[in-house]
């Protein structure tokens, strides 16, 4: 017999903090980060950030439920910029979309396609007036089909 499953996607609460942090941890081990090169105290570190992202940046999370269990998430927030923004909000109000994370057995079911399109409108919500990601190769395909676009981003490095 055939057995269906929804997945449902929801605002995460505070109490799921933990989770996303270990999600974003499992991101960039996904992405071949070794996991030497991740402070042993990335759970605090992350945890810390959205609670400050919460307080002055719109922070908001999402999580995909399957069968009652979480099976991904993702986070979002104005973005805090790389240097002053003298641009008034209207014009330019980036919203920047990280962590976003779907379980591997869960993966290719259009998940993290649902966790995005989630983000997106959470931003607009808060008057962002573009939506700004860094997608690894495994996620590209899904923000392109979204009608992300490649932006003006250079990389040197430096060791």
């Amino acid at each position: 017999m055939f057995h269906s499953t929804t997945v449902q996607v929801r605002k995460a609460t505070q109490q799921e903090d933990a989770l996303i942090a270990a999600h974003f941890y499992h991101m960039w081990l996904d992405v071949d980060v070794p996991a030497n090169a991740i402070q042993p105290n990335w759970g605090p570190i992350v945890v810390e950030y959205i609670e400050n992202a919460r307080q002055t940046l719109n922070y908001q999370a999402f999580v995909a439920q399957k069968d009652e269990v979480v099976v991904g998430s993702v986070s979002c927030q104005q973005f805090a910029g790389l240097y002053p923004n003298l641009l008034k909000p209207e014009h330019r109000m980036y919203g920047y979309i990280w962590g976003v994370y779907v379980e591997p057995a869960d993966r290719q079911q259009g998940i993290a396609t649902q966790l995005t399109q989630h983000a997106i409108a959470h931003l607009k919500s808060i008057g962002c007036t573009h939506a700004v990601l860094n997608a690894s190769p495994l996620g590209e395909s899904v923000y392109k089909r979204l009608g992300f676009a490649p932006m003006n981003a250079m990389w040197l490095q430096l060791h």
